[in-house]
């Protein structure tokens, strides 16, 4: 395992310090805008500006990294990283905090592009999996060890903000002194969006609202936290400990997804985020035990979502599309990250902070009601569904060029796929079922995705 992991510890640990920068800076301006006392939709609104600005930089990545290449991309943004992380220092004017968070968000989903293309590059295909695994646990623990920084320093001054933009400047290091060849260019990959919106409908539907619930949980609970009286240390330890259930549910996660109706699986977790969300939604005041036990708990839950929905889709779509299927629902998950902190801190703002968990309840009970394993025909199943489930990273720490290091995705196919000329008129290769069937099917929609194509 060491063996397999060493050659790309230089770009872990680049992850490792652009997460740890990120979970700060996202859980800082929470807090910094609740002690100033203003309105949880400006905190929503910074988050959903941050998702806006990945989902953006999902279309621009590609084409920065292929005019100036992967080093000049991967350093001139986080240079533009660093400098927006500090601009929230040197000016208070909120809708100018907006314009900059979707700056961060863009430059480092760029970042996150050639990471991910630096792993597919290097990684042996019989590695992919370690490889892979590697990646997550290292966003995972940097999202963790942003939260514990609070702990350690509580104050809510400028030093946090000089510490995420020290945190971007490390991430440069082992980028910029690698003497490994850089990947090859990038070339985007055909985009499907009816024809993935037909096949996989309730995987779709899953992955928006994870995106909804997920990115409403990164954008105000720490305001929640707040306005339920904990202290900065405290928020930090509650943000850590549910961040940390992300990452400790997802073996588990996957012994149950190889062996149970994922459908139902995804049925059922959904009912369990909605009761566990119960008591949090309705109490305005919740005892410190309860709100961090109900918080885990949930978390628990809502991190499993989107990797069921990953597996769900990829048993219904041939290997051949797979690539451009995870780029649709990193889009789409994207989409519903960044409406769902906007209507959250709408309600926060009407009817108290407890409603960032009633949102989540609804939105939890709606796929409860919209996820149906009986109507699922297995038509378009693949051959050797279910597919061995992966664990999936953060994803807001990922990018479309993520499917390269799925191990489910065969290498050649993806190499095809790329290499293949782009005809926008040219219909998807495969039938699409009608309508009135497509509504029975398992999944999701797709979008642009990006890899790379070898000269």
């Amino acid at each position: 395992m060491r063996q397999i992991w060493k050659p790309f510890r230089a770009l872990y640990f680049a992850s490792l310090m652009m997460l740890i920068g990120s979970g700060l800076l996202s859980t800082y301006l929470a807090l910094r805008l609740a002690a100033d006392h203003v309105d949880s939709l400006w905190v929503g609104a910074l988050m959903a500006a941050n998702y806006f600005g990945l989902v953006l930089g999902g279309k621009i990545g590609h084409r920065l990294i292929a005019r100036v290449g992967h080093i000049r991309a991967y350093s001139a943004c986080a240079g533009i990283v660093g400098a927006a992380v500090l601009g929230h220092g040197l000016v208070n004017w909120l809708p100018a905090w907006i314009v900059l968070r979707m700056i961060v968000g863009l430059g480092m989903m760029c970042q996150y592009m050639v990471i991910e293309s630096w792993l597919n590059e290097q990684a042996d295909a019989k590695q992919r999996g370690v490889v892979f695994s590697g990646y997550m646990i290292a966003s995972y623990l940097g999202l963790v060890l942003g939260q514990l920084i609070l702990v350690m320093h509580p104050a809510l001054g400028l030093e946090l903000l000089m510490l995420v933009a020290l945190c971007f400047a490390l991430c440069l290091v082992p980028v910029a002194l690698t003497r490994r060849i850089h990947p090859a260019p990038l070339r985007p990959a055909p985009m499907e969006p009816r024809f993935f919106i037909k096949r996989v409908p309730q995987s779709l539907s899953t992955v928006l609202g994870s995106g909804l619930i997920v990115g409403s949980f990164y954008g105000l609970a720490p305001l929640y936290a707040s306005q339920q009286g904990l202290s900065t240390e405290q928020v930090g330890l509650f943000m850590g400990s549910c961040i940390f259930a992300g990452l400790l549910v997802q073996w588990p996660l996957g012994w149950l997804s190889d062996r149970y109706d994922r459908a139902m699986l995804i049925r059922c977790f959904a009912l369990f985020l909605a009761v566990c969300a119960l008591p949090l939604a309705i109490l305005q005041q919740v005892p410190l035990e309860v709100l961090f036990v109900a918080g885990f708990c949930c978390s628990l839950v809502q991190f499993c979502l989107y990797p069921l929905a990953v597996a769900f889709s990829n048993d219904h779509v041939e290997g051949d599309r797979r690539v451009s299927l995870t780029a649709m629902l990193l889009v789409t998950y994207g989409v519903g990250a960044s409406i769902g902190p906007l209507v959250a801190g709408v309600l926060m703002k009407m009817f108290g902070s407890h409603m960032l968990y009633a949102f989540s309840a609804f939105f939890a009970l709606v796929l409860v009601w919209r996820i149906r394993p009986k109507a699922v025909t297995n038509l378009h199943q693949v051959d050797d569904a279910p597919l061995h489930h992966v664990a999936m990273p953060d994803s807001m720490s990922s990018s479309p060029l993520v499917a390269c290091l799925d191990p489910r995705v065969d290498e050649q196919v993806v190499q095809d796929q790329m290499q293949a000329p782009l005809n926008p008129d040219v219909e998807p290769g495969p039938v699409e079922e009608p309508v009135a069937e497509a509504e029975a099917q398992a999944d999701e929609p797709a979008t642009p995705d990006f890899t790379q194509a070898r000269p």
